[in-house]
């Protein structure tokens, strides 16, 4: 069970400047790119930054993901997490880039 990135998310309205601004400071090209269809949106990878665009009102149901963790195994991770007592909130679903699912952890406080 390995952790192998975590990207960044970044939410705007217009890709090609913030691509364009984004592989300028990292002195980077992207390495992923491409259209999500079903939520007419369009993703992008710069680095260690994962630019999301869409219309305002589309953006709105994904701002309050804040990171993406790109794993080895997904099964892993979701029986490590349920081990953990985090939250699964959508569970693993195939998406154009594989599987993912939605967790939410809160740190409590003792």
């Amino acid at each position: 069970m390995k952790v192998k990135q975590i990207l960044e998310r970044i939410y705007v309205n217009d890709m090609d400047q913030t691509v364009a601004f984004y592989e300028s400071l990292l002195d980077e090209k992207c390495s992923m790119r491409f259209k999500h269809k079903q939520f007419h949106l369009e993703l992008v990878q710069v680095g260690s930054i994962l630019i999301i665009c869409g219309t305002d009102e589309v953006l709105e149901s994904f701002k309050n993901t804040k990171a993406t963790f790109i794993v080895d195994s997904i099964t892993e991770f979701k029986d490590f997490l349920l081990e953990n007592d985090v939250t699964i909130m959508k569970d693993v679903k195939k998406t154009p880039t594989g599987f993912n699912m939605i967790v939410e952890y809160v740190e409590q406080q003792k």
